[in-house]
C-alpha cells in the first residue's frame, strides 16, 4: 500500500437546506460524500491520523472529515448520507450545549424533520439557552456512534473565549480554560466513553495558555482552522491544519484536496495564499 503523501483534513459546520454562513447544503453535501467515495477516498478516524502523524501509513487517498460545534442537522442531514456512502466523520462537541432527550427523526425515514435555521439564527436561539432545537441530544450522538458515521471528541464545554472575557487577568483565563476542558472531557465520558485525547479550539483560536492548558488536561492532537499547511508524517500533532469546505459541489471539493495535498503544489499554493492573506491585512 502507498502511503498517503499528507492528509487534509476538511472542515464542516452545518448540513441544512437554510444554507448560508458556514453551511452547505445537503443536496451539495451529498454531491461532496458521492465524489469522495467515487474518486477512491478513505475518512480516517483519528486513531488513523494520530498514527500516520506518528510516521504510519494510511491509504494514499485519505481525508479526515470534521464537523465543528454539533448542530442537530450533523444528526438529521449528515449522518444519513454518511452512512449511505461507507463514510465517516468526526464531531468536535460543545458539551455544554447537549441536552436529554429521545432521538428525533433524521433524513430518509419518511417523516418530518426538526427545522434547521441558518448559522446566524442557530446562534442566536443558542444564546437565548434554546439549544435544544438546534444542538444534538446525547441520545443523537450516540445513535451517531453506534451507527459508525461519527468519532465525538472535545471542542470544550461551553465555546467561550476566555482570553476575551478575561482580558488581562491571565490567571483567570487560565483557571477558565482548564475548568473548560476538564467539564468538556467529563462530559463526554459520562455520556459517550472514555475520552480522547484529540481537542478542537473554538473559534481556531489559541494561544501559549490554551496550548499549555490542552497538554496538562491530556490532549495531544490540537486541531485549529488555519489551512496554510500539510499533515505530514512527523508534523506538530498539536497544530492540525484544516481548511473550511464550501457550499459547492464534489468537483470543487475534489480539485480543492487535490491542490491541498499534492507534495509540490500544495505548499505553493498555500504560500500564495498566506501571501494573499498578508496583503489583504496589510490594505
Amino acid at each position: 500500500m502507498n502511503n498517503a503523501p499528507n492528509v487534509p483534513v476538511l472542515m464542516y459546520h452545518h448540513v441544512t437546506p437554510s444554507g448560508g454562513m458556514i453551511a452547505v447544503t445537503p443536496e451539495v453535501f451529498e454531491q461532496q460524500i458521492a465524489g469522495l467515495a467515487r474518486a477512491g477516498y478513505t475518512s480516517l478516524g483519528t486513531a488513523q491520523l494520530a498514527s500516520y502523524l506518528a510516521g504510519g501509513r494510511v491509504p494514499e487517498k485519505s481525508v479526515l472529515i470534521t464537523f465543528d460545534d454539533g448542530y442537530l442537522n450533523n444528526w438529521t442531514y449528515a449522518h444519513p448520507v454518511l452512512q449511505r456512502y461507507g463514510m465517516k466523520a468526526v464531531l468536535f462537541l460543545v458539551t455544554g450545549w447537549v441536552g436529554q432527550g429521545d432521538v428525533r427523526p433524521c433524513a430518509g425515514q419518511g417523516v418530518p424533520l426538526p427545522a434547521s435555521p441558518d448559522h446566524h439564527e442557530t446562534k442566536r436561539l443558542v444564546a437565548a439557552g434554546r439549544t435544544d432545537e438546534v444542538i444534538l441530544r446525547w441520545s443523537e450522538a450516540q445513535a451517531m456512534l453506534a451507527a459508525g458515521t461519527f468519532e465525538i471528541h472535545s471542542h470544550t464545554h461551553t465555546h467561550t473565549r476566555w482570553d476575551k472575557q478575561c482580558g488581562s487577568d491571565v490567571a483567570a483565563k487560565r483557571e477558565h480554560i482548564a475548568r473548560e476542558l476538564a467539564d468538556s472531557r467529563a462530559a463526554l465520558t459520562e455520556q459517550l466513553g472514555p475520552a480522547s485525547d484529540h481537542l478542537c479550539w473554538p473559534q481556531g483560536y489559541f494561544d501559549d495558555d490554551y496550548v499549555q492548558a490542552a497538554r496538562e488536561a491530556g490532549f495531544r492532537h490540537l486541531y485549529t482552522t488555519d489551512p496554510l499547511g500539510q499533515n505530514l508524517p512527523g508534523t506538530d500533532p498539536g497544530h492540525i491544519y484544516r481548511f473550511a469546505v464550501r457550499n459547492l459541489g464534489g468537483s470543487w471539493l475534489n480539485r480543492r484536496i487535490w491542490m491541498s495535498r499534492h507534495p509540490v503544489w500544495g505548499p505553493r499554493y498555500h504560500a500564495w495564499k498566506a501571501w494573499k492573506k498578508r496583503m489583504r491585512n496589510r490594505a
